[in-house]
């Protein structure tokens, strides 16, 4: 099991973000989000937005960095993602 952090490289709100995922269940990421700080706002159906000055203090406490594409393919692996279409 493994929590996984990609690039802050999203623009959104003055600021760049990045996302946090579990690559196996959500009760770890969620756990690993509250151990941390991530207010619960911040998770978005399969992931948590991460704004970019966050994302080292995560790496540090643990966090895999890893590209997007490895985040995204480990996410689909994993049964979580949310697909696009599958959104409200």
């Amino acid at each position: 099991m493994a929590i996984l952090v990609d690039t802050p490289r999203w623009p959104a709100h003055g600021r760049l973000w990045a996302h946090l995922v579990s690559d196996s269940d959500l009760a770890e990421l969620h756990a690993f989000a509250r151990a941390n700080d991530i207010p619960a706002r911040a998770f978005d159906l399969d992931h948590y937005d991460i704004p970019a000055e966050a994302h080292a203090r995560l790496v540090a406490a643990g966090a895999q960095h890893v590209d997007s594409h490895a985040l995204v393919r480990a996410l689909i692996a994993s049964g979580l993602r949310v697909r696009a279409r599958d959104r409200a």
